[in-house]
């Protein structure tokens, strides 16, 4: 069943406002009920250095940290400065400098056993975890983090395993600050993937919402909008789906031709907030506006 929630505040007064990352907690609180297994954010906008990456790893299977330590130890070895570091349990995160191409980064954090590279970001970043928003909020203190838009997720696992691995957020590797969120099956998935490894693309799951961040990422590499690509994919997808995107810029959704997966939409002169049911709009709206369910293969973008 799951549950998305995303959020984008427009305009640059942002003070009088709640950090995203409070917004996006209480909305996926409302929806615990579409799935407690596991809880994911992208929260984007935050503000770091001129040149520097937020990079998060996981080591799911790590029990006494030398996979995390080998993660820093490849990461001195390409050059890179390591500037601050941030270790929850198996979760690291890391803001970095490197004059390394993102690829070769990413490989190389890759070809680390048991390694997860869960995002690499100019502009934001992917929290994800086991367990239901309060959960992840206690652990990772996700309320705390501001910025101007972002994403939710809350899983209940029908298909795989209940685990980090396969929790969203996604992220497009080796694109940085596209990620997306999904409700829904793609059909077509083992044919499309297979057309992107033919291209040379690596994939870190077996999850088709990881293919939508891929395919959206090449898209917008191939010099198309945002919005036109996610028009294309209305067309290039078979299934049943509704997904939120985020980027460097802003966010966007898309909805398959037979509107089977919920979304609704509340927006106001300063924001706007889309979620699988009312229930977690009410969390930023509690004052009662007009809302808005998009219809089929419908699609919309709000960007910086």
């Amino acid at each position: 069943m799951c549950g998305l929630a995303g959020i984008f505040y427009k305009g640059k007064n942002l003070k009088s406002l709640p950090p995203v990352g409070e917004q996006l907690v209480k909305m996926m609180e409302a929806m615990r009920h579409r799935g407690a297994d596991s809880t994911g954010f992208t929260v984007a906008g935050e503000k770091v250095g001129k040149g520097d990456l937020i990079l998060r790893l996981c080591a799911p299977a790590a029990k006494d940290g030398e996979t995390l330590s080998a993660a820093m130890a490849a990461l001195r070895k390409l050059g890179a400065r390591i500037k601050s570091k941030q270790q929850i349990g198996e979760h690291l995160r890391l803001l970095i400098s490197t004059k390394k191409e993102l690829q070769t980064v990413s490989d190389a954090l890759l070809a680390i056993p048991g390694l997860e590279v869960h995002s690499l970001g100019r502009a934001s970043e992917i929290i994800k975890d086991v367990g239901d928003a309060r959960d992840l909020d206690a652990k990772h203190r996700v309320s705390k983090l501001r910025g101007t838009h972002g994403l939710g997720h809350n899983r209940l696992a029908t298909e795989s395993q209940v685990d980090i691995s396969h929790s969203h957020p996604f992220w497009a590797y080796p694109f940085t600050d596209v990620t997306t969120v999904h409700n829904g099956q793609l059909t077509n998935y083992h044919k499309l993937r297979r057309m992107y490894e033919e291209r040379g693309f690596r994939f870190q799951t077996h999850n088709d919402s990881e293919l939508i961040a891929v395919y959206l990422a090449d898209k917008l590499a191939q010099g198309a909008t945002l919005e036109q690509a996610l028009k294309d994919s209305t067309q290039d997808f078979d299934g049943t789906f509704t997904y939120l995107v985020s980027t460097a810029q802003g966010i966007g959704f898309a909805k398959d031709k037979l509107v089977l997966k919920p979304l609704v939409v509340m927006e106001r002169d300063d924001l706007v907030a889309l979620a699988s049911e009312e229930v977690a709009l009410c969390q930023i709206f509690p004052e009662g506006i007009e809302r808005v369910e998009p219809q089929q293969a419908q699609v919309r973008v709000w960007l910086n």
